[in-house]
């Protein structure tokens, strides 16, 4: 008999026929306020999830006594009680690896955006300001043979820092933590405490998962110790730094800039005093987001939950100690 499974984010035709060849599916189409009750009342027999963008806390998940498996399209596990789910025997499926290289590519446009002022300037074109050859004021820094600073040394820290060391011949240093000798061989990188790594940086890039360990990791003091002409990357999580202080940073001139994939609260809202700041470039959380990367993380997350719900956690169970029970 197959197993019956909600899949509350729409996929691709041949993922979907994929899923529904092995399980029994009800779908959703995200989550709102006109099908919630409908959402809460199929947990009641649902032996698997599968799905993204949706918050799926302790309360949620206890609708679903059921319960086998979840799979998440995406890497981050923040939006599941993870804690929860593990008591419960649980495995969370996710996506790591299929996502490192496009996001990497993302968080150095962001380098490469926010050093040479790209969305400042071509909104100047744009908005017919180009009126004479650009003076310093509007000088950008270079991004070859500077310092990047990783925050978080995985896999897609790995493949920023990469990018730094042999195109932009950047000198790499890294805080983690657990410290990854082969790392420090291939790219020549240094590792350093935190405090040490933001007084000498001169491009910070956070790449760490969102704990309660991590949550506002980055604020108003880790901010002081950067160089006036550092720029921050944060590719990871909004909460994983203090939003309000980092617009201090900007406003003051604590840092020199801000690239931005993530927020506190998204979309930003309007009203965001980031929007306000050419010194800041901001991404809708794009980390992930080309067609071919985006397949792949589908086609990762259905076969995640196919072979979870068969007994197979063998790959991409981000509660991993299941696996020694």
């Amino acid at each position: 008999m197959k197993k019956k499974v909600i899949l509350y984010r729409d996929i691709p035709a041949q993922e979907r026929q994929r899923l529904e060849s092995q399980c029994e599916v009800t779908f959703f189409n995200g989550i709102n306020d006109t099908n919630k009750d409908a959402f809460e009342a199929a947990l009641a027999d649902a032996e698997g999830l599968i799905g993204t963008s949706t918050r799926m806390s302790s309360e949620l998940l206890s609708l679903a006594p059921k319960l086998k498996a979840a799979s998440t399209i995406s890497v981050g596990t923040d939006l599941y009680d993870l804690n929860y789910l593990t008591e419960r025997g649980i495995p969370l499926m996710h996506t790591p690896g299929v996502l490192d290289e496009t996001t990497a590519d993302t968080m150095f446009t962001l380098i490469m955006c926010t050093a040479r002022r790209a969305v400042e300037l071509s909104n100047m074109v744009r908005e017919g300001r180009w009126n004479s050859n650009i003076g310093e004021s509007l000088y950008g820094t270079d991004v070859h043979g500077k310092t990047l600073g990783i925050i978080g040394m995985g896999r897609i820290g790995y493949a920023i820092a990469k990018r730094g060391h042999f195109g932009f011949e950047m000198k790499i240093q890294y805080c983690n933590r657990n410290r990854k000798p082969d790392i420090e061989q291939d790219l020549n990188a240094t590792y350093m405490n935190m405090e040490e790594l933001l007084k000498t940086s001169d491009f910070v890039c956070v790449m760490t998962p969102l704990t309660p360990e991590t949550e506002r990791l980055i604020g108003a003091k880790e901010f002081a110790l950067m160089k006036p002409s550092a720029i921050f990357i944060n590719g990871s999580r909004g909460k994983v730094i203090d939003q309000a202080a980092l617009v201090d940073a900007l406003t003051n001139g604590t840092i020199r800039a801000a690239g931005l994939d993530v927020f506190e609260v998204e979309p930003l809202p309007d009203d965001s005093p980031l929007c306000e700041l050419n010194n800041a470039v901001l991404f809708p959380h794009i980390g992930s987001a080309t067609s071919e990367t985006r397949l792949a993380m589908i086609t990762c997350a259905v076969d995640n939950l196919i072979n979870a719900l068969d007994g197979d956690i063998s790959h991409n169970c981000a509660n991993q100690h299941l696996l020694t029970r």
